[in-house]
C-alpha cells in the first residue's frame, strides 16, 4: 500500500506529559496514534513514521487504512440538488411560512439532521454519530421541516 503520510492531518503540540516538556503529535484519522519527542520536527517526524507503519500492518492485515481527510477548504459550500416537485412544492412551502428562504430552510434541516446543530460539526458527519442520540425515526412531515420551528437557543427544532 503507498500512501502520502503528509496528507493526514497531524496536530503538535508542546506541553507538559509526565513531568517532562515534550511535542506531542497526534493524527486526527488515526485518534489512538499518539507520538511524543523533545522537538517540534521530531514528533512530526514521528507521526509521519507511525502512519506509514500503520498503513503497512493494515496491509499485511487485510484491514483498510483510513483515509486522509479532505479539508473543508476544498468544498465550495455549492450542492446541486434534484428532487421531486411535490417535495420541492412542500419545502418551498415550511420554507415560506417560516418566513425563510428555500435556501436556508434546507440549510437549517441539514443542519440539524447531521448533527451541526448539537455542536457536533464534522465529527459528526464523519463518524456517522447523531449528537449521542442515535438513530431517530421522524415522520414525513418531520423530515420535510413542515412542523419544526426554529428556536435560537436550541438551535433548529
Amino acid at each position: 500500500m503507498n500512501i502520502d503520510a503528509r496528507a493526514y492531518n497531524i496536530t503538535v503540540r508542546c506541553g507538559e506529559f509526565e513531568g517532562e516538556i515534550l511535542y506531542e503529535a497526534r493524527v486526527k484519522e488515526l485518534p489512538d496514534l499518539v507520538e511524543y519527542g523533545e522537538t517540534f520536527e521530531e514528533a512530526y517526524r514521528l507521526a509521519l513514521d507511525a502512519i506509514e507503519t500503520t498503513a503497512g500492518v493494515c496491509a499485511e492485515k487485510g484491514l483498510a487504512m483510513p483515509a486522509a481527510m479532505v479539508p473543508a477548504e476544498d468544498y465550495s459550500g455549492r450542492v446541486t440538488l434534484r428532487l421531486a416537485k411535490s417535495l420541492h412544492r412542500a419545502l418551498a412551502a415550511a420554507a415560506d411560512s417560516e418566513g425563510v428562504s428555500l435556501n436556508q430552510h434546507l440549510v437549517n434541516i441539514l443542519s440539524y439532521y447531521s448533527g451541526f446543530a448539537a455542536g457536533g460539526r464534522h465529527e459528526a458527519l464523519s463518524s456517522g454519530k447523531s449528537g449521542g442520540r442515535g438513530p431517530v425515526a421522524v415522520s414525513n412531515e418531520q423530515r420535510l421541516g413542515v412542523n419544526d420551528k426554529p428556536d435560537p437557543a436550541k438551535g433548529y427544532r
